[in-house]
């Protein structure tokens, strides 16, 4: 029996990445999952560039709008939700097509993730104790003598590592190393096609400054604005581009160009760890973009490559 597919669209921030998906989606039969750890928040709409009702052509969408922006979010808690929605849209004969600028996340869902094991209580004041009167490396050789793959990987003097290393291979009963083996991802069990929108740098750094006018335009300052006073923020949520910045001009430590400034300036560095992380991927077949060409292009190339295997 065949796998049954999921198709990524991943990429750096103002990419197009959303209106591409949309109209991929259309073609082939898909719901969109959100990969972006902030779009998951209520009321943070501009800063996100949250896709509009009227955007998404009847398509569904899911993990927007799903949390407060004073709760926290994580990758487990992502993972968790994905997997159930997969499954879902599996059931009803759709295609999960899972599209955002997070590599962590796509990675987490493309490998799985060591959720490791509970505290063991006491342990590590136990083995403090028993280390106490022992050589330096006393701890890293006991570790070394039952998981010799992760004491290599390890410094003699990582002390919070190698007790870490210790708990769990003595709560699990199982080396560390072996335990992360175990885990799995969507990439065993479904057919995964991974595609990455490639801008020139030049080119996507004037789309990430025209877009951060736009979303000036639009209110952001009245939509953080709105966000403090409601809200205590999340620490996640607190750290979202636009609105740390904002929260700095709010709190008096510098205008208000210079915050619309630094917005520019972090999603451009922003933008430069997303392309270095996905870079690293080498799943991910790359589709050039050229300054200009319109979402539709882009869509119908990705439909011709994956319309075979739907």
């Amino acid at each position: 029996m065949s796998k049954k597919q999921i198709i990524f669209i991943v990429g750096p921030t103002a990419s197009g990445k959303s209106e591409v998906a949309v109209i991929l989606a259309k073609k082939i039969n898909a719901e969109i999952i959100s990969c972006d750890s902030m779009q998951v928040y209520r009321g943070m709409d501009i800063g996100t560039s949250k896709i509009k009702k009227n955007e998404t052509r009847g398509i569904t969408h899911h993990l927007i709008d799903v949390i407060e922006p004073n709760e926290e979010f994580n990758v487990a808690i992502f993972r968790d939700k994905v997997n159930s929605l997969i499954d879902k849209i599996h059931r009803e004969g759709g295609v999960p097509l899972l599209v955002g600028g997070s590599g962590l996340y796509m990675k987490i869902l493309l490998d799985g993730i060591f959720d490791g094991a509970g505290e063991i209580k006491g342990f590590r004041k136990k083995i403090e104790e028993e280390a106490r009167n022992k050589p330096d490396d006393y701890l890293y050789q006991k570790l070394k003598e039952v998981d010799p793959p992760t004491a290599d990987s390890l410094h003699p003097k990582d002390r919070r590592r190698i007790i870490r290393a210790l708990e769990v291979y003595y709560h699990m009963g199982m080396p560390i190393s072996e335990a992360k083996e175990k885990r799995k991802g969507l990439w065993e069990k479904y057919s995964v096609l991974i595609f990455g929108l490639a801008y020139d740098r030049q080119a996507l750094y004037k789309r990430i400054n025209k877009r951060v006018d736009f979303m000036f335009e639009k209110g952001l300052l009245d939509e953080v604005k709105n966000l403090v006073d409601k809200f205590k923020l999340s620490r996640t949520a607190k750290n979202a581009l636009g609105c740390k910045e904002l929260i700095g001009f709010l709190e008096g430590e510098y205008s208000l160009d210079e915050a619309r400034r630094l917005i520019k300036r972090n999603t451009r560095r922003y933008a430069k760890r997303q392309l270095t992380w996905f870079k690293k991927e080498p799943r991910i077949e790359w589709i050039t973009v050229n300054e200009g060409e319109s979402c539709e292009g882009i869509a119908a190339g990705i439909y011709a490559k994956v319309k075979s295997e739907i």
